[in-house]
Formats: C-alpha cells, structure tokens, sequence
C-alpha cells in the first residue's frame, strides 16, 4: 500500500508538472504536452515484450508454468502500454498533423506490432491443454519479439516519417529542453512504477487461480 501511495503521489505530480512546469512544445503548443506520456508508454511497451521474451526463453529451459504466466502478464501490459502510446500518438497526431490516423510509417508499425500480439493471445486461447499452449505461446512470443526492433526502431527511420524523433542520434542526447526533459524522465520513471505494480498484482491473481484450479483438480480426481 506505501508504494502504491507513492506512485499516486509520483504519477499526479508528474501530471501538474507537465501543464505548469513544463513549456509548451514549439509549433504544437498544448498538445505537445503529451509526448511526456506517449513515449514513456511506448518505451515501456517494449520493455514488457523484451520481459516477455526472456520469459518465454526461461520456460524453454526451464519447462515451469509459472514461467508462461509471467510471460503472458508481460505480453498484456506490453498490448496495454502499446495501445495506450498508440490512442496519445493519434491525439498528438490531431494536434499535429490534423487528422488523428494518416498510416504514417509510425502509425502503420505500430498497428502491425498490435496485430502481432493480438495473434499471440489468440493462439493461447485456441490451445486448451496448459503444456502444449505454453510451449507454442513461448516460440511465438520469441518470434514475435524479433519484429519489435524492426517496427519499433528502424522500419519509421528507413521510410519517410513526420513523426519527430527525441533522441538527437549524433549529439546523443535529447531533443527537448532542460524543464521538458526533467517531466519526461521523471514520467519515464512513474510509467515504470506503473509497469512494476501492474505486473504484481496480476502476478498475484494468476498465481491464485492456477492454485484454485489446482486444488479443483485434485478434489475432482
């Protein structure tokens, strides 16, 4: 409970700064002031497919169920955050473009990385019997992993892109000024405390229904 009332704190803060601390962006006024939570989304989505990922490896190796949940609790926040950076990128697009969805590269990755994921939930729901689905769900969620760098971070710097990028690749550092980079960073680090309590709480309730089903087995047995 302590943490919890310390990321509320954290996250309202984070939210004040960024309407009274932080500048408005140039050439987009207000509405830039969601780019300090549509890029802690995204950066986070990916986080939670890298988890994913390693927990898919770790079930391969391992063969633990426990591992395939984790894996799974990853693949559903990384789909949340995704879809959260992808509902604040056609608000900031409204703001910037005009139209809330014109399949710009960025636009259209994402949408594809979505639709990636989506199968992979699709595939566990298909499959009844627990090993075979996470042994299946594993090799998928590896696979589908391998598409993230490319959607993520090369396929809207290889096409013509409107999106701007934050980070300045050849100074290393980032495209924002001294009181917009204090909210972003500070924000970066809320969403990542979001992440943390998000993952444990259904964590938690996973680990109680495998155990329920568990003890439903042996009393029908």
């Amino acid at each position: 409970m302590f943490w919890q009332i310390i990321l509320g704190i954290w996250m309202s803060a984070v939210i004040v700064a960024s309407f009274l601390y932080m500048p408005s962006t140039q050439g987009l006024g207000e509405m830039g002031r969601i780019i300090v939570y549509h890029v802690p989304a995204a950066w986070i989505a990916v986080a939670a497919y890298l988890m994913a990922m390693l927990n898919s490896l770790g079930y391969l190796r391992q063969n633990k169920l426990q591992l395939d949940r984790q894996a799974q609790i990853n693949a559903e926040l990384g789909t949340v955050f995704c879809l959260l950076a992808t509902v604040t990128g056609a608000i900031w697009s409204r703001g910037a473009w005009g139209q809330y969805w014109n399949w710009d590269p960025r636009q259209t990755s994402i949408t594809v990385l979505l639709m990636i994921y989506a199968a992979y939930f699709v595939l566990r729901s298909a499959i009844p019997d627990a090993e075979r689905r996470a042994r299946l769900a594993a090799v998928y969620a590896i696979l589908a992993f391998l598409t993230v760098p490319f959607l993520v971070f090369i396929a809207p710097r290889v096409y013509v892109s409107l999106h701007p990028d934050l980070i300045n690749v050849q100074n290393r550092s980032f495209a924002m000024d001294r009181k917009m980079l204090v909210v972003f960073l500070a924000s970066l680090l809320g969403f990542t405390g979001l992440y943390a309590w998000m993952y444990n709480v259904q964590l938690r309730l996973e680990n109680l229904l495998a155990a329920a089903a568990m003890k439903r087995r042996e009393y029908d047995g």
